[in-house]
């Protein structure tokens, strides 16, 4: 990874965050773990090209993650309109995907806290087999909000928070 807050050669800008380093320049543990954090990659950008806020894609970066579990990246955009971040950070993994603006974490830390106290949030809720208000601040799921699910993602944070969190300290 990069220094914090070093300008990249490859870069014409500085970067608004330390510890990120071009998408391109992705390396795992190994070849098996590069090409997993490389179709995340891919999974990533789908994501976010998802949503009618985005127009396009400027830059993408890795913050940081394991092939197929968890990944974190950070994209510039070019908003498709007025009051959009023009850098979002995606989670991406065997979890429930998330965006998250630049306003709202500075760095990969506090996007991987912020994505797990808002699903912990949304796991409280579906125990109860509520969905999410608006008002509630909480990320969107793609499965039903039943007792049953949830206790599948607290398991699944719960292991994400020992195992995967130490990366991001």
């Amino acid at each position: 990874m990069l220094p914090p807050a070093r300008q990249d050669s490859d870069m014409n800008e500085f970067l608004p965050v330390p510890n990120v380093v071009p998408a391109g320049r992705i390396e795992g543990d190994g070849d098996e773990d590069t090409a997993l954090l490389r179709q995340m990659l891919k999974d990533a950008k789908s994501y976010l090209l998802s949503f009618s806020w985005c127009e396009s894609i400027v830059n993408s970066y890795f913050a940081g993650g394991v092939g197929m579990i968890f990944a974190i990246f950070l994209f510039e955009i070019i908003p498709a309109r007025a009051g959009v971040d023009r850098w979002m950070w995606i989670v991406v993994g065997d979890i429930p995907p998330a965006y998250l603006p630049l306003g709202d974490c500075k760095t990969s830390r506090e996007v991987f806290d912020t994505y797990i106290d808002g699903m912990k949030k949304w796991v409280v809720l579906a125990r109860e087999g509520r969905g999410a208000a608006p008002d509630d601040c909480v990320p969107p799921v793609n499965v039903p909000a039943t007792p049953e699910w949830a206790e599948r993602l607290d398991r699944r944070l719960t292991s994400l928070t020992k195992l995967i969190k130490p990366l991001f300290e």
